[in-house]
């Protein structure tokens, strides 16, 4: 069975200090609502964060959320800084979206909130403006070069796209996504190892500001990355922008069976060769551990794979998905646990490293 017709089984509570306590637990009860047809009652939302409780880009997933059920969704306790909310969703229409996040918040993960629930749903196209690189979020070039194939690899065809780029703290990018109903999924995804290094690229990017920059960072991620034994080709491009100035250095990394990405943002003030460097040593790190995906993309994988075991996505047998991690992250567990709470499946997260996504 795929789609969202009709709940699973009743109202499932949360709270919102579980774990590592932020934004992950509502935007990933939003998505699950959506796509079970279960409504849910959070409490203690973001209680230990500095400010507490529900922020602007926050209440952007909620309203995106709504705006996905025709406006049929019912919320209580929508408003900025407010530490309980219940949802009650209603069926996802298929079509195109138009969504304002706001100056800061994150278009990258209002898209991972509402992506999976509009797939199911039969496709559309969510158009986001917002910030598309900000920091504590997945950058643009990440989802649209590391998650994307992932996507594509469970089934679920969509194509992104940048029109404008929204740096800190004014925001004001633009994303497209382009969300076809799910294709014929996997039975089994075994990721418990990389493989050789095959190819590395750094990219590096200025939006609003000088060319001479963008060449500083990729020279000095290249330079971080030889002294460590590891080869990459560079290529500088500019970004558009409309009212937001920025940089960013993003190395991607091509393996034999995976693929991992790191973003470097620049900042007022910083040095261009130490945003460089931050993305080559992030690499040089990963190399360091057994993972066969790094930490990001470990989480990101958890709801489709969920969505597989469940049979979300089409008869799959035996539907599981298993994997290594660089660093199981408070993020990942977190995320492990509420998808549980929604769907029939069984994640099971070792130390030291391996996950394991079954139907339960």
């Amino acid at each position: 069975m795929t789609g969202t017709q009709g709940p699973d089984t009743g109202l499932v509570r949360l709270d919102g200090s579980e774990g590592e306590g932020g934004g992950q637990i509502l935007r990933s009860a939003l998505s699950l609502s959506l796509i079970t047809g279960r409504p849910f009652h959070i409490t203690r939302l973001r209680e230990r964060r500095d400010p507490p409780g529900l922020r602007p880009q926050h209440l952007a997933c909620v309203r995106g959320a709504e705006a996905l059920c025709g406006g049929a969704a019912f919320s209580e306790g929508a408003t900025v800084g407010a530490s309980e909310l219940s949802f009650t969703p209603a069926p996802v229409r298929a079509g195109d979206y138009l969504l304002e996040v706001g100056t800061a918040g994150s278009t990258p993960l209002l898209f991972q909130c509402l992506v999976y629930p509009l797939a199911l749903a039969g496709g559309g196209r969510l158009t986001l403006r917002g910030g598309t690189h900000l920091p504590h979020s997945p950058s643009f070039h990440y989802v649209a070069t590391v998650w994307q194939p992932v996507a594509h690899a469970y089934g679920l065809p969509v194509l992104l796209s940048l029109v404008h780029a929204g740096f800190y703290p004014e925001g004001a990018g633009e994303i497209v996504a382009e969300v076809g109903p799910p294709q014929e999924p996997p039975r089994l995804v075994e990721l418990p190892a990389r493989g050789m290094l095959r190819e590395v690229r750094v990219s590096s990017f200025t939006g609003g500001l000088p060319f001479t920059i963008a060449e500083r960072q990729s020279r000095a991620a290249v330079g971080a990355l030889r002294e460590r034994g590891i080869l990459a080709e560079a290529d500088n491009r500019p970004l558009a922008v409309t009212r937001s100035v920025g940089t960013v250095t993003f190395v991607l990394a091509q393996f034999e069976h995976t693929i991992a990405g790191f973003t470097a943002l620049g900042e007022r003030g910083r040095p261009a060769e130490d945003v460089g460097r931050e993305g080559g040593e992030a690499l040089a790190r990963f190399m360091e551990t057994g993972g066969a995906l790094d930490e990001h993309l470990a989480d990101q994988i958890l709801l489709p794979a969920a969505l597989l075991a469940a049979g979300r996505l089409g008869p799959a047998s035996p539907g599981t998905t298993r994997f290594t991690a660089a660093r199981i992250t408070d993020h990942l567990t977190t995320h492990a646990r509420v998808v549980e709470r929604f769907l029939p499946v069984r994640v099971t997260v070792d130390a030291g490293g391996s996950v394991e996504v079954r139907p339960a």
